[in-house]
């Protein structure tokens, strides 16, 4: 099946009040394991990750022919500036465009501007365009503009060059070759937390005690995270 929603939540449990595990995007494939009442047992496609989510109208099968490259592409009724909606779809979300007109693609019922889409196929270089996410809030179990975690945060990038890649740090860590030095693109891992390199001196996370996506300094994070929550790295990636 596929998900037709801008974000649909993925729960640890089936019941209302469940802890958020993660979210699906806008034309993600995923399998119904198992029915009950209000919720359908799921394993997405690209991450085999397994959880619950609320009954909806979803389809059945899409062969998406573009991709979301912005943080965040709104969508209109018709091809005209002035017919925005309040509805969007985040950063990797997939579509198929029927057909094009006045820099404009239209998919389903809704029309999206030419500029944020990229077909496909087409990769960009590996985290070129991360600090796109900068300042958008942390959530736990968020995948988008609207919040996000660590690890989202990171698989996100590698989802979008068609890369498979875990969901969660731990599964990540052992994913990874280890790296002996800091430098552009190294992974650092902590116990349940990851965050990318900038450069030697520079990192961006997704950080839940600053509850935002931002830029720090690697040395003043590392003695920050061991001060406030016990936790050493575990790895360089």
């Amino acid at each position: 099946m596929i998900n037709n929603y801008p974000f649909t939540n993925i729960y640890e449990k089936r019941f209302k009040k469940s802890k958020l595990a993660s979210q699906m995007l806008y034309g993600e494939k995923f399998k119904v394991i198992k029915q009950y009442k209000d919720f359908y047992k799921i394993r997405t496609s690209y991450d085999n990750y397994i959880g619950y989510v609320k009954k909806k109208n979803f389809k059945e099968n899409l062969n998406p022919t573009h991709k979301i490259k912005v943080l965040k592409s709104y969508l209109y009724s018709q091809p005209k500036k002035r017919s925005r909606l309040k509805t969007s779809l985040g950063f990797c979300s997939k579509i198929k465009v029927k057909y094009k007109t006045r820099g404009f693609s239209k998919f389903d019922n809704y029309w999206i501007r030419d500029k944020d889409l990229i077909k496909i196929n087409q990769k960009i270089k590996l985290f070129s365009n991360i600090r796109i996410f900068e300042n958008v809030k942390y959530k736990w179990g968020g995948k988008g503009f609207k919040g996000i975690d660590c690890s989202a945060f990171i698989q996100l990038f590698f989802k979008f060059n068609n890369i498979s890649f875990p969901r969660d740090t731990k599964d990540q860590f052992k994913f990874l070759k280890k790296n002996k030095k800091i430098k552009k693109n190294s992974l650092i891992y902590w116990k349940g937390h990851v965050a990318l390199c900038l450069n030697k001196k520079k990192l961006i996370h997704a950080y839940g005690p600053k509850k935002k996506v931002l830029t720090m300094n690697i040395n003043n994070t590392i003695k920050e995270i061991k001060n406030n929550s016990d936790l050493k790295v575990i790895g360089i990636k």
